[in-house]
């Protein structure tokens, strides 16, 4: 039986998230308009969005429905 890697994260998912998104936007700065900086705004603009899901999911007033 195969045995998975695991290994220890040593940012949260916020702090990564954030970073991907600050990295893709820096990027997308130095193209030209086109299709590949739009595909680079639409991937940082994601994880902003992934970034409120996540907050969303630990806040203290998220309940279980009844």
């Amino acid at each position: 039986m195969l045995r998975r890697r695991r290994f220890k994260q040593s940012k949260t998912l916020h702090e990564r998230l954030a970073d991907e998104a600050a990295r893709l936007r820096e990027e997308a700065q130095a193209l030209a308009p086109g299709r590949r900086r739009e595909m680079l705004l639409r991937r940082a603009r994601q994880d902003e969005t992934a970034i409120q899901i996540e907050s969303w999911l630990h806040s203290t007033g998220l309940r279980a429905p009844t």
